[in-house]
């Protein structure tokens, strides 16, 4: 058998590439050779001294590694230089990763990731934590630069760095927390980069606490400043083009025009059956026109009050007119009456609508009119008629915003149904009226709007303060109005954001969907006009007619136009009709502060229980408190918790901040309220996410609502008074009742050396504080036992002689009864017969000793004698049998 060794010499390019070794301490570093599979070819080349370590190329060019020299890019495509850039996401670029953390205690795990959607990334839209991380070598101090759209602020969105100069990840310094800007459009954020080795984290976590899903993240064109080199040159993205070598960049395709990937120019469309939008990879068939492809608009009033309606296609035009199904443009020029000015204008023979003059007023159907002696203007904008866009209102898209129709306002079609349609009011400020206190105002203003939405898709009404999210709408509304207050004076400017669907589309299939806002009020704008005037207080001058601002808790008195304060315990409902009726009650167990702005407790109740009246002292709770419930977890296992901060009592507000869109925001401006969507109210909740288990470095706090914003006072103990009311155990010693004298006890001790303790206990269970004090320890004098004794012993003996003479002295007598009785019954006669006594004295001649020798009667016993004694003391005689001793002679 014969075998035949074969030995591949190789060649650059396809067997080997060039690299460069890292450097040593001189700054110097080898070219070597890197084989594509190694031990596939022999003959590589031996290693040279490479470029020093401080060379680097000019944007739009590259370094050749086969000589070492710096080389112009060739035509369709372009170099940065000293920077890389990633602007195609057909699919993940070489180097990036996405990894998705799963949820605590692995209830669920996390597939999720970020996605390449073409022109962008798009980060996961539930509630997995997803990172999309990329690793740079940086030979110099550098930056990073990317766009994104940030839409949800239930989304949270983290960008931060890690170097390897750091031992491990230092968030609090390198965290870089990203909130919606822009008013969900496309904005851009650069941040500097150390040289060495540095990882870039973008990261997403969703709060879905609801049915209501989330907007994602979107990313694109990452550029990153600071690399050594870079050996190639990147080729123009599908849509661009390069036409000249050395370029630092891609053109995009102008419109009807493309360009395919790698393009040094952009080729036309068939102009008659295709179009293309600018940038575009190839062309599209037009197809055949229909109404979302048209407009309509209202020209501005003529002198005759006429507007023309005005149709138009929009812009880009991508039908097809004259062809089967084609929808043709309806005929423009017909003309309509115009509707009225909008309250606080008028129609000065101009065919415009103009603002009242200061001082005046105007419905908007009559001449403006001063406002009558003890009355102001009462300022703001009222927008209720649409025929052209108010001129401090500007609407917004990659091409049709928004469109005015009378009586109402309404989306426009958009480029695409993805698009965010934006409308924009700028208030540059408030001005409270000269009748209320702008030091003590606790609201300076509000917005009020009126609107609807009709839908079919996923669409989404976003209304927001600047670039906060002040609340949003799903879907198919009904006509409804919401109103808003500012809390404090400062320019601002309110927009309204509308997006059909937030999939991936580059055409219009739901440009029906719409939403319609009919009015638009905003009250006491600096640079607004006025419909009315409201009632001011007058100066004291009799000389003078101004008005002058009332202090604080002061309303007007519509009879003398003069300042009146509040009754005692009422508060004053700003924005209201001047009169004693703008002083409201405060509620039971309730009065209100000095500026009667509003009601709080002063932590004193009494509260009468049957015959008892209990008085509670809660100074202890008088501080704000929080209660967290027990864990709850959503569909997907995320645990959160329902905070609540309290305030019951005391005057001090309780306060709720969500922290989900800038956890950067410093304690003092928390203070001032400057948080993203702060809530400051008796009771508040918010939604709390905790970090263990997520990698973030501190828990999230969401979904703040406000839920008790009016103290209405303290009653019904036993249970709710509406059937709507919060129940919270808040277990303290500062709720029991203020103690009382039926709360303690006396205790006598034993007399002692005639000494007697008194003492005084709490009645357990104690279940009062505070109030009354346990009186001191008494000492009383007393008399012991001996004393009782010897008076008793006394009694006793004196009592026992004294029944000894009464027995002695009744017996005597009893014993001469019987004497009388005895003579008496010896007188009688045979048949027992009593003779008439004359006397009942002793005869003459007789004596009781003759008597008692011949009268014999038997002597009674002890027993006999006592009851003989009792008897007579009834006067009851007693009988004694006896004989008469008879001699015979």
């Amino acid at each position: 058998m014969l075998y035949v060794l074969c030995v591949c010499v190789c060649n650059w390019q396809t067997d080997y590439y060039y690299e460069y070794t890292e450097c040593d301490s001189t700054g110097s570093r080898w070219r070597v050779a890197i084989p594509q599979s190694p031990g596939a070819c022999t003959g590589l080349p031996e290693p040279v001294h490479g470029t020093e370590c401080t060379f680097s190329c000019k944007a739009g060019e590259f370094l050749e590694m086969s000589a070492q020299e710096c080389t112009q890019c060739a035509a369709g495509s372009y170099s940065l230089g000293s920077g890389i850039r990633f602007d195609q996401w057909d699919s993940m670029p070489v180097g990036f990763s996405s990894l998705a953390t799963s949820l605590e205690n692995n209830i669920l795990p996390c597939s999720s990731s970020w996605l390449p959607q073409g022109n962008y990334l798009e980060s996961n839209r539930d509630e997995c934590t997803v990172s999309l991380i990329y690793a740079v070598h940086l030979k110099k101090k550098g930056s990073v630069s990317f766009e994104y759209q940030y839409p949800d602020n239930n989304l949270l969105f983290e960008f931060f760095i890690q170097n390897d100069q750091c031992q491990e990840m230092d968030q609090s310094a390198d965290t870089k927390w990203l909130k919606l800007t822009n008013n969900g459009e496309w904005a851009t954020h650069t941040v500097n980069l150390k040289s060495g080795t540095n990882i870039l984290y973008w990261r997403t976590r969703g709060v879905l606490m609801g049915s209501k899903g989330l907007k994602p993240v979107l990313l694109k064109n990452v550029q990153i400043e600071g690399v050594a080199y870079t050996s190639e040159c990147f080729p123009c993205k599908p849509g661009t083009f390069s036409r000249v070598p050395g370029s630092t960049k891609c053109e995009p395709c102008l419109r009807d025009t493309y360009a395919g990937h790698g393009a040094s120019s952009c080729t036309p469309c068939n102009a008659t059956t295709q179009y293309a939008a600018q940038g575009s990879a190839m062309c599209k068939d037009r197809p055949p026109c229909s109404r979302k492809d048209y407009f309509q608009i209202h020209t501005k009033c003529d002198h005759e009050g006429k507007t023309q309606v005005i149709y138009k296609w929009i812009e880009p035009k991508i039908c097809l007119e004259g062809v089967t199904g084609a929808e043709s443009l309806p005929p423009s020029g017909e003309r309509e009456p115009c509707p009225p000015c909008n309250p606080g204008f008028y129609n000065n023979d101009t065919a415009t609508c103009s603002p009242c003059p200061p001082g005046t007023y105007s419905d908007g159907m009559k001449p403006c009119t001063w406002c009558p002696a003890g009355t102001e203007p009462s300022l703001g904008y009222e927008f209720k008629w649409w025929n052209i866009l108010p001129p401090n209102m500007k609407t917004s898209c990659f091409n049709v915003g928004w469109e005015v129709a009378g009586d109402h306002i309404q989306s426009g079609a958009g480029s695409s149904d993805n698009d965010y349609l934006i409308l924009n009011i700028h208030i540059p400020g408030f001005k409270l009226p000269t009748s209320m206190s702008s030091h003590s105002a606790t609201e300076f203003g509000r917005i009020t709007f009126e609107f609807e939405t009709v839908c079919v898709a996923d669409c989404e009404l976003y209304f927001m303060m600047s670039t906060t999210v002040v609340e949003s709408w799903e879907k198919t509304k009904t006509r409804q109005t919401y109103t808003h207050v500012m809390t404090k004076n400062a320019s601002v400017s309110y927009t309204w954001a509308f997006q059909r669907t937030n999939q991936p589309s580059d055409v219009r299939r739901y440009v029906n969907d719409v939403v319609r806002i009919y009015s638009i009020s905003v009250s006491n704008a600096v640079d607004g006009v006025s419909s009315g005037c409201r009632a001011c207080a007058l100066s004291t001058q009799p000389s003078s007619s101004a008005c002058v601002p009332c202090p604080p808790g002061h309303y007007i008195d519509t009879r003398t136009s003069q300042c009146t304060e509040c009754p005692p315990n009422t508060y004053l409902i700003p924005h209201t009709t001047p009169g004693p009726d703008a002083c409201k009650p405060c509620g039971p167990a309730s009065k209100c502060d000095k500026d009667h702005s509003f009601c709080y407790s002063d932590c004193h109740f009494t509260y009468a229980e049957g015959n008892a009246t209990l008085t509670y002292d809660f100074s202890l709770l008088g501080s704000v408190g929080s209660l967290m419930n027990g864990p709850s977890f959503t569909s997907k296992g995320t645990k959160y918790f329902h905070h609540f901060n309290i305030s019951l009592c005391g005057g001090k507000l309780a306060e709720c901040t969500d922290n989900v869109t800038d956890l950067s925001i410093t304690d003092s401006q928390r203070e001032n309220g400057e948080g993203a969507n702060a809530v400051k109210t008796f009771i508040c909740q918010s939604t709390i996410i905790p970090a263990t288990g997520r990698g973030f470095h501190t828990a999230l706090a969401s979904q703040s609502i406000n839920l008790a914003d009016t103290l209405l006072g303290y009653q019904c103990p036993a249970g709710t008074c509406d059937g709507c009311t919060f129940h919270f155990l808040w277990e303290s010693s500062g709720a029991c009742p203020t103690c009382t004298e039926r709360d303690y006890h006396q205790i006598e001790g034993a007399c002692k050396g005639d000494q007697q303790d008194l003492l005084y206990v709490w009645t357990e269970p104690k279940l009062c504080i505070g109030g009354v004090n346990l009186p001191e320890k008494e000492t009383l004098p007393c008399e012991g036992m001996e004393f009782w004794v010897r008076l008793g012993a006394g009694l006793g003996t004196f009592t026992a002689v004294l029944l000894v003479i009464l027995i002695c002295y009744f017996w005597k007598k009893s014993k001469r009864l019987e004497y009388k009785y005895s003579r008496l019954v010896m007188s009688a006669n045979k048949e027992c017969e009593m003779p008439g006594a004359d006397s009942c004295a002793v005869m003459e001649g007789e004596n009781e000793g003759d008597m008692e020798d011949e009268i014999v009667y038997t002597k009674p016993s002890l027993l006999g004698k006592l009851k003989a004694i009792a008897s007579k003391v009834r006067v009851t005689a007693p009988l004694y049998f006896y004989s008469k001793k008879v001699s015979l002679w």
